[in-house]
């Protein structure tokens, strides 16, 4: 499940249609492009299966790989039918929004009020923390709804040639869709949308934080293709973010993984956007400077992109005559390390690591352990703030040491809290190269440069001893990088921690190179339908690490279809492009014998 692209104005729209247009080879101004819009829902993404047209199981959005099953809580949900009328793909899944509309919410609120308890401050947090209740008879109490509005995996079956059409048939299988789901033609037709829903905003009984606009035909958002985690055929238009005056009280300095001191303002609590803001990021000494904050002064506060709420202005109009400049600290307000900030950087950091600063360490355990790094699910980060407090954990090693006496001990934690954690540790001990280089940390070593870092090198040995000429071999990693890459395994302290987690049994399979030519470079694959003998997700790696690039959509520069059982749509387009089909037999040669499929 992938993520979209924002907008905030209304060039950015018509540069997003200018785009598409180009692609697809309508430069003519007279050539419109058709969209489906729809109102952009503020709640949370799921994903519904149905097989032989029954409710099989759902999942949260997640890292859009990987989410949480929520089944049994989705199924709670009056609307979403256990049966879809009509005829429908042996296999389909469904994506939607989970929403709590208004109505719920005061009533939930005022249920709350009745029996004592606190209340809730804003429909979405009540939505997604009902959705994920371990408990589904609480998620039954809460009146959520969903709109679904795109169609993931199926087979055996079609889908309509447009978006718009697409949502028609959702309804016409039981899927409620939004009532305010529209079909448009170009920029123009789409920021005309925009203004109408936005006008329609303060009177709708659920919380919408934008529109989205998808181009209508699907064949044309197959050739358009993907970017990153998003479509080029989609984007989410969003409204202005809400703004609220308040005053600076005070600003605290917050210590990330790296040792980055960011300034954070302390508010008179206001509240924006549906949550009550007490805090607000400044993110670096130059913006303080350059938005002239000061103890004291009046602010515009706003949450960007509906989520981080940040200083916007200062209202000097308002500026009393006492105030008190923001100056950062010397010393780290956590460890009482020296503090410094690099000529020409932005960003000043603490320079005690995580060894002596808990507030890096913590950072730099929450980054170890999470979804894309080594995905130890259960570790979340109020655990790992509970393990650094005691001193039970210093780094990424001393995870695998945990005992379950140690776990059942904390705050919160019972002896099955504990088993469940322990059982997660050993888990992820089997990992790959490309997930252990992300989650050491090592800066500017991010997933992208892990997985090409993996695929240069093939074995962490090789990495480690490599100098900074060979490391910028390797696509896309420069001189700053590579530096960063040679400091870091020349540190004792990193190469003890490297060894204690292969002792702790933490390991990974090697990558075989052919030096720098992968065998299978320059070849592109797409997988459909349903695989037997592997894992979607892992097959997509396994090529990868090969040197294979692979994608979602079918086109004339795709070198190889992977169909499996009941092949869809991709199957079909490939076969009229010509495309060469292999069978999952196919597939478990190429991974066994690291070559490129005989010709």
């Amino acid at each position: 499940m992938l993520s979209l692209d924002n907008a905030f104005a209304d060039d950015e729209i018509t540069a997003f249609d200018r785009r598409v247009r180009e692609r697809l080879k309508r430069s003519d101004a007279a050539d419109s492009i058709d969209y489906a819009a729809e109102p952009k829902l503020d709640g949370l993404a799921v994903s519904v299966l149905y097989v032989d047209g029954v409710y099989r199981r759902a999942a949260t959005r997640g890292d859009g790989v990987t989410g949480e099953d929520v089944t049994a809580n989705v199924l709670t949900i009056r609307t979403v039918p256990q049966r879809l009328r009509g005829r429908v793909p042996a296999v389909l899944e469904v994506r939607g929004e989970v929403f709590l509309p208004y109505a719920g919410f005061a009533q939930v609120n005022r249920e709350a009020l009745e029996r004592g308890e606190k209340t809730y401050v804003n429909p979405r947090n009540l939505a997604a923390g009902s959705l994920r209740q371990l408990d589904a008879s609480i998620t039954a109490t809460r009146p959520l709804e969903v709109f679904f509005y795109s169609v993931g995996q199926f087979e055996g079956g079609s889908l309509p040639p447009m978006q718009s059409q697409l949502l028609l048939q959702l309804r016409d299988w039981g899927l409620r869709t939004c009532p305010l789901n529209a079909r448009v033609r170009g920029a123009d037709g789409c920021l005309t949308y925009y203004r109408d829903v936005g006008a329609q905003r303060p009177q709708l009984p659920y919380q919408i934080d934008g529109v989205v606009y998808k181009v209508d035909s699907r064949d044309d958002q197959q050739a358009l293709g993907f970017v990153a985690r998003a479509p080029r055929w989609a984007v989410a238009h969003k409204f202005p973010a809400d703004e609220e005056l308040t005053t600076v009280t005070g600003v605290d300095f917050q210590v990330g993984r790296t040792g980055a001191l960011t300034p954070v303002a302390r508010l008179a609590p206001v509240f924006v956007g549906g949550v009550t803001v007490s805090n607000a990021t400044l993110h670096n000494m130059d913006e303080v400077a350059r938005k002239d904050v000061r103890i004291g002064d009046t602010v515009v506060v706003r949450r960007a992109g509906d989520v981080i709420p940040e200083v916007a202005r200062v209202l000097l109009e308002r500026r009393p005559s006492q105030t008190e400049a923001i100056r950062l600290p010397s010393q780290c307000p956590v460890c009482n390390s020296t503090v410094e900030r690099a000529p020409g950087e932005a960003v000043a950091r603490c320079t005690g690591g995580p060894a002596v600063c808990s507030a890096q360490c913590k950072e730099w355990l929450k980054h170890f352990a999470s979804r894309r790094a080594m995905d130890i699910e259960g570790l979340g980060d109020k655990l790992i703030e509970q393990l650094v407090d005691a001193d039970l954990v210093r780094t990424p090693a001393d995870l695998y040491r945990l005992t379950a006496a140690q776990l059942a001990g904390l705050e919160r934690m019972g002896e099955r809290s504990a088993a469940n954690v322990l059982a997660a540790l050993e888990h992820s001990k089997a990992t790959s190269l490309p997930r252990l280089l992300f989650a050491l940390g090592i800066p500017d070593v991010g997933e992208t440069t892990a997985r090409a870092l993996a695929q240069q090198f093939g074995t962490l040995d090789a990495l480690a001893a490599a100098r900074v000429e060979a490391i910028m071999q390797t696509p896309d990693v420069g001189p700053v990088s590579a530096g960063a890459l040679v400091e870091f395994f020349a540190a004792t302290g990193n190469r003890k921690l490297i060894a204690a987690l292969r002792d702790q049994g933490v390991h990974w399979p090697d990558i075989e190179t052919l030096g720098t030519n992968l065998p299978l470079a320059g070849l592109t694959f797409v997988l459909t339908g349903a695989l037997a003998q592997f894992k979607r997700e892992q097959a997509e790696e396994a090529l990868r690490e090969l040197g294979a690039k692979t994608t979602g959509s079918v086109s004339k520069r795709t070198s190889y279809v992977v169909a499996g059982a009941d092949a869809g749509t991709k199957l079909t387009k490939a076969e009229s492009l010509g495309v060469r089909i292999l069978d999952e037999a196919a597939l478990a040669t190429i991974l066994s014998t690291k070559k490129p499929p005989a010709t």
